[in-house]
């Protein structure tokens, strides 16, 4: 089996948070929003029709877990989930938290403000709030 490789420039705007049995879960360093970003572990796709049909079924899982722990967890508005890929061609899907008075409200994300970086506290706060809520099948980052 060939080792997984994380596109350069996801792993330079993310940090692995940990992972499922089929996709890394990364948060965004963009403190602007909540935004964690889901990964199949699988080299060299590029689209969601790429993964087999388990696969799918799989990723399907592991996206309402993390889109169910943004909305309850952060008692977001809105969960935006998108898989853009235009500028970083592996597949990765994107899930952000929204909130009515956020400052895109109800623009997208993209393009709007320039991002800043989420303090070392808020990552923590963020992580460990992640860590305690995703349940059976998850494996945290070893520290």
């Amino acid at each position: 089996m060939t080792q997984f490789i994380l596109h350069p420039q996801l792993a330079a705007d993310t940090i692995l948070v940990g992972e499922f049995p089929l996709c890394q879960v990364l948060l965004a360093k963009d403190g602007n929003f909540p935004w964690l970003i889901l990964v199949p572990k699988i080299n060299e796709i590029s689209e969601f029709h790429d993964l087999t049909n388990e696969q799918q079924i799989q990723f399907l899982s592991e996206s309402n877990a993390v889109s169910k722990l943004l909305k309850d967890g952060l008692s977001a508005d809105k969960i935006n989930i998108a898989a853009l890929g235009n500028m970083v061609p592996q597949l990765h899907i994107h899930h952000v938290a929204r909130f009515k008075e956020d400052v895109c409200w109800p623009k997208p994300i993209w393009g709007q403000i320039p991002a800043v970086t989420r303090t070392e506290q808020q990552t923590l706060l963020l992580t460990t709030m992640i860590l305690n809520k995703l349940g059976s099948g998850f494996i945290a980052k070893q520290a």
